[in-house]
């Protein structure tokens, strides 16, 4: 839940382009299409729990310390996804304003910090809060002692994995006034929130209980705040003494380093571990399309060079997490043999040996096998993602992945050539099935 600023948002200009990102369109939040799911009521989100459930079992039948990947637009309904994403974002636009008053702007976000004293003097200024008021919103959750506010102290105001409604308010800038971001949410919808994260605990002992790690994938930007809220909340209940659940990065987008580092940030402040599964991304044209049409910034990295950029950045700042504190676990789930190759230099420079397991490697079963065999030799953890479902649904799945890595017919080539080589090699080794 986080972004670089500039000028209070550009004078609220980049501030309305945001709320056009998180806000629900006919053509990608309200009807069936891409993997993502819709439906009318509960009961449907309680099968694909089931389902998850058992592909928990599964995964844990098949192989020791597996990993089982869950979708939250089948645990949620995804409208309301959208809308507890546009809170997110509210929140913490407001804090980017107040640092960027103070003048921050451009900062990176973990170093914004809020000087207490002129954050109660704006308030009050504009008439949203007494000093007093604002003295005891802080010191009830007991903030600001330090003299300073920074992001994680904010988000905390809210941190409620059963009532976050409460301490939603934020100042309208228009109107002077403290406004509850929650206050269109029926109760059916209040109820929406327990529910979900009810679905995720369920998922999560089961996953506890068979010793398999859950991966909570990433989806397309508008739903990504919320997501990344709940699996949060998610791994600060159950990744005190091991990396049990994992939140995705997709690093095609801008904001993901800062993303990275501020969910680090937290683990480390609350003694838990972090569990990532790093990723480029796959939602590219309809991510683009959509911000042209509703009329927002793009928040896709501009080129295929940049994402790379942004994948190798947060990888290290990752594998140095590790090396430092050894309370955080990354898969490499990528198909590009260049950001293998990385990883396994900066292991070796950082000291982190294979058999450690905070570092593991994830590729499409049937993709790059050329890559995933060496490095299971090797002693590295590798795995082998399986997608499976209806074709109908299956297929979108895989050519996302394949539009996702775009090289994808010239490593498929090399890898038909690596498989020829070996098959002429044993040949004239006189061991073909060796």
């Amino acid at each position: 839940l986080s972004s670089r600023t500039s000028a209070a948002e550009k004078e609220m200009g980049g501030a309305e382009q945001r709320k056009k990102q998180y806000r629900a369109h006919q053509g990608f939040g309200d009807h069936h299409g891409d993997h993502t799911y819709f439906y009318a009521d509960e009961a449907k989100c309680d099968q694909h729990m089931e389902t998850f459930l058992r592909c928990i079992d599964a995964s844990s039948g098949s192989s020791q310390d597996g990993f089982s990947a869950i979708k939250l637009t089948a645990l949620a309904r995804p409208q309301f996804l959208v809308r507890f994403s546009e809170v997110l974002v509210k929140w913490r636009r407001f804090f980017l304003q107040m640092a960027a008053e103070q003048g921050q702007a451009g900062r990176a976000v973990l170093e914004m910090k809020l000087e207490v004293e002129k954050l109660q003097e704006t308030l009050a200024n504009l008439s949203i809060l007494t000093k007093a008021e604002s003295q005891e919103w802080f010191m009830g959750k007991s903030l600001g002692t330090s003299g300073t506010v920074d992001l994680l102290d904010w988000n905390s105001l809210f941190d409620s994995r059963t009532d976050v409604s409460k301490p939603l308010l934020i100042p309208n800038r228009q109107t002077g006034r403290l406004e509850p971001l929650l206050s269109r949410f029926s109760k059916e919808e209040d109820l929406q929130l327990q529910r979900v994260l009810q679905r995720m605990d369920v998922l999560a002992k089961r996953a506890l209980e068979k010793r398999v790690r859950l991966m909570v994938d990433a989806e397309q930007s508008y739903f990504q705040p919320a997501i990344s809220h709940l699996t949060v909340e998610t791994q600060r209940c159950f990744n005190g003494n091991q990396a049990l659940i994992f939140n995705t990065y997709q690093c095609y987008l801008k904001e993901a380093f800062d993303n990275v580092t501020v969910d680090v940030e937290l683990s480390r402040r609350e003694g838990w571990h972090f569990g990532t599964k790093l990723v480029r991304g796959a939602y590219m044209e309809q991510e683009r399309e959509r911000a042209a049409q509703m009329g927002y910034e793009d928040p896709i990295n501009p080129t295929y060079e940049k994402t790379n950029e942004m994948y190798h950045r947060c990888l290290d700042y990752v594998l140095e997490e590790i090396k430092h504190r050894r309370k955080a676990s990354v898969m490499v789930a990528s198909h590009n043999e260049d950001t293998v190759k990385f990883t396994l230099r900066r292991m070796v420079e950082l000291g982190i040996h294979p058999s450690e397991k905070k570092v593991c490697f994830g590729q499409l079963l049937g993709m790059c096998d050329q890559i995933t065999f060496p490095l299971g030799q090797a002693g590295f953890p590798v795995y082998k993602y399986v997608p499976y479902g209806p074709v109908n649904e299956v297929l979108p799945y895989l050519s996302r992945r394949a539009q996702e890595n775009r090289g994808f017919m010239q490593r498929a080539n090399r890898e038909r050539d690596l498989l020829w080589r070996e098959v002429k090699r044993r040949l004239l080794a006189g061991n073909l099935f060796s």
